[in-house]
């Protein structure tokens, strides 16, 4: 097949990881007889301070253009005084909405010979495979009025508006459960009905969404106490179900417990172009250094392979080569244990080439 990927490295560790992806499918290109061609664009702080603007209408266009987009992680310190419409992750924003990506999804699945990096006991660690969907285009990141104000007697007032309807809703849910027939049939669906008008909603349309999937058995649970079993018994959920800020921060708890958020892919899908990406950011501490992890970034490639392209054995294949790269003892700093071989972010790359199968 023929397919047009936009490469959107953006800042940090993103421009030394994502390269590394592009390696892995090239290499899958050449394998299995297929044309990917690559185009790169700037966006985040690097767009910033080329052009102003955290996401240039030529990178939009780029992404709008592409069969897919493989973007890397924006952001860092040198931006974070400029005004919020101007900042690095205005472009992450820009992006879900003008590609309509409303579904995120991100798989923390704990690899056996890592139950030891992962800063909880193995016995409840191992077994863990988890999908949390997020709603990624609705909510309080997206929700007006919004702004800073000030008030008459001296001070400011900062507002969010946390909103729902119900198609955002049921959009979110429909993809909820068709990824839970593929899977162990059982969705958790996150909220605080118990004193958010918008859960209330929330609960009362996934319920609704459910009657339709009567193979899939739906929990709700509270996002507080989904934090507590995250820790307490993570082995007991299968496909979370998020709104977009309740699914920001369990996703970033759940991939801690697989031993590092440098190991875990995203995908964002929606309409058309979907947008693939690790869930960790710029890293600017580690930055240029070759110390960053790219397997996230190369699984999100593998995600890329199966949801944009429908080449399964393909995606099939990535992931075998990180698992047999991973079996072979090579460790990133983040993951790096006694008795391993630790390696810089190229070296793990090439490994990663190099485990493909034929």
């Amino acid at each position: 097949m023929k397919a047009r990927i936009a490469v959107l490295a953006g800042d940090g560790v993103g421009r030394e990881i994502v390269p590394e992806a592009v390696k892995v499918l090239k290499t899958v290109a050449e394998r299995y007889g297929h044309s990917f061609e690559f185009v790169a664009g700037d966006v985040g702080g690097h767009a910033i301070d080329n052009v102003g603007l955290p996401l240039p209408q030529e990178t939009l266009s780029i992404a709008k253009q592409s069969d897919a987009v493989l973007l890397g992680a924006v952001g860092g310190p040198k931006w974070e005084g400029l005004e919020y419409s101007l900042r690095p992750e205005r472009a992450l924003l820009g992006l879900r909405e003008q590609l309509g990506l409303y579904a995120n999804l991100r798989p923390a699945k704990l690899y056996p010979m890592l139950a030891d990096a992962s800063t909880l006991r193995r016995e409840v660690i191992e077994g863990i495979d988890m999908l949390v969907i997020r709603e990624l285009t609705g909510g309080i990141y997206f929700g007006k009025p919004k702004g800073i104000e000030q008030l008459p007697g001296g001070g400011e007032r900062g507002f969010n508006t946390e909103v729902y309807t119900t198609d955002e809703i049921r959009r979110i849910a429909v993809v909820a459960f068709e990824a839970a027939r593929k899977r162990r049939k059982q969705v958790t669906s996150v909220d605080k009905a118990n004193v958010l008008e918008s859960s209330e909603l929330w609960r009362r349309v996934v319920t609704d969404v459910q009657k339709d999937y009567a193979d899939v058995t739906l929990n709700h649970i509270y996002v507080d106490n989904c934090a507590m079993q995250l820790v307490r018994n993570p082995r007991q959920f299968d496909v979370l179900l998020c709104n977009n800020i309740f699914g920001d921060i369990l996703s970033d708890e759940a991939a801690m417990l697989t031993g590092s958020i440098g190991m875990l892919p995203s995908a964002s899908i929606g309409s058309k172009v979907g947008l693939f990406e690790p869930i960790h950011g710029s890293a600017p501490d580690i930055a240029g250094k070759n110390l960053a992890n790219p397997i996230a970034t190369i699984a999100s490639a593998a995600m890329m392979l199966s949801y944009a392209f429908r080449l399964d054995k393909e995606s099939q294949a990535v992931e075998r080569a990180i698992v047999t790269t991973l079996e072979l003892g090579l460790r990133t700093k983040d993951i790096h244990a006694a008795g391993m071989r630790l390696v810089g972010t190229a070296e793990m790359g090439d490994a990663i080439v190099h485990n493909l199968p034929s």
